[in-house]
């Protein structure tokens, strides 16, 4: 049984996270500004930059999963919304990491979210962890977020996971989708050509369990499926999930009349063709490495 302590542990990840952990025997306390929306794992009231009990309990603990962070598409990137993105996993992985430094001869794994993010649009040039990173906002953001992280290291095994689009139905981009794709006006994205790498949820969780009960699990790791789709090849994948029709495209302008320029064009008609090499390449096997069926796992659709 290991002691772990997980901040966004009440989001789209982090609840099914810690109750795969706390199903296993693991002792999961929740870093929550609001303990009512804790519904898995014992809820810990934290207020960073303030040291108070969090503090010590991260700073005991074995694992310390860092999942803070405003969601990057939950609305148009206003300069406050920018604002809010990049201080909400600043200030969550400055806290974590000032916390573990009290304690630096624990023995402790540090797993800290990131994102492909930090790539930026690439094209159709593959990406594995070895690439240089990009330029965007979403590039500022995530080299930001795994710098902070890496001033752990003296004290802890630091692993940097960079997320790619996560499938779930309940949640994420996959759940955007679902209502146009439901009534037959879903298709491809502007010209249907940029990458999506993606992965299952199911998949993001067992290479978190992964990362902590691997010790010589180190460094960064792309988590997303070693099957990246274009655009267009997913949105026809989830038509037929769907059993409904996928080729009506909404219109690049369109996009950037609603978004914005500046994020219609980094999340939604770039893309990054993302590869798991090193989790790959050290033994971490996928148990949805096919879109098709991944979608179908995600759905829960025969």
């Amino acid at each position: 049984m290991k002691k772990i302590v997980v901040s966004g542990g009440s989001g789209f990840i982090g609840e099914p996270l810690v109750r795969r952990l706390t199903s296993r025997g693991d002792e999961v306390a929740v870093l929550t500004r609001n303990p009512s929306n804790v519904h898995a794992g014992r809820a810990l009231l934290w207020n960073p930059p303030y040291e108070e009990r969090w503090t010590e309990e991260v700073a005991g603990a074995d694992v310390v999963i860092n999942l803070a962070g405003e969601n990057v598409g939950g609305g148009r990137w206003t300069e406050a919304r920018k604002k809010g993105v990049m201080e909400s996993r600043v200030g969550a992985t400055r806290a974590l990491v000032a916390a573990m430094s009290q304690k630096p001869d624990n023995h402790r794994t540090f797993i800290s979210a990131s994102a492909i993010g930090i790539y930026g649009n690439r094209g159709d040039e593959q990406l594995d962890e070895s690439a240089d990173a990009g330029t965007g906002f979403l590039t500022e953001v995530t080299r930001r977020w795994e710098e902070l992280a890496r001033a752990a290291e003296p004290f802890a095994r630091v692993v940097i996971l960079r997320l790619g689009i996560v499938l779930a139905a309940n949640g994420g981009a996959l759940a955007k989708l679902l209502l146009p794709f439901r009534l037959g006006a879903g298709g491809p994205m502007g010209t249907g050509r940029q990458w999506m790498s993606w992965i299952e949820r199911e998949d993001v969780l067992r290479m978190i369990e992964w990362s902590i009960d691997h010790g010589s699990a180190r460094g960064i790791y792309n988590v997303t499926a070693p099957n990246p789709a274009t655009n267009r090849d997913f949105a026809h994948a989830l038509g037929r999930a769907l059993h409904r029709p996928s080729i009506l495209p909404t219109p690049a302008f369109a996009l950037r009349l609603a978004l914005g320029s500046e994020m219609a064009g980094e999340m939604l008609l770039g893309g990054q063709r993302v590869l798991p090499n090193r989790a790959i390449a050290e033994g971490f096997a996928f148990a949805y490495p096919k879109l098709d069926e991944a979608l179908r796992h995600a759905l829960c659709v025969k």
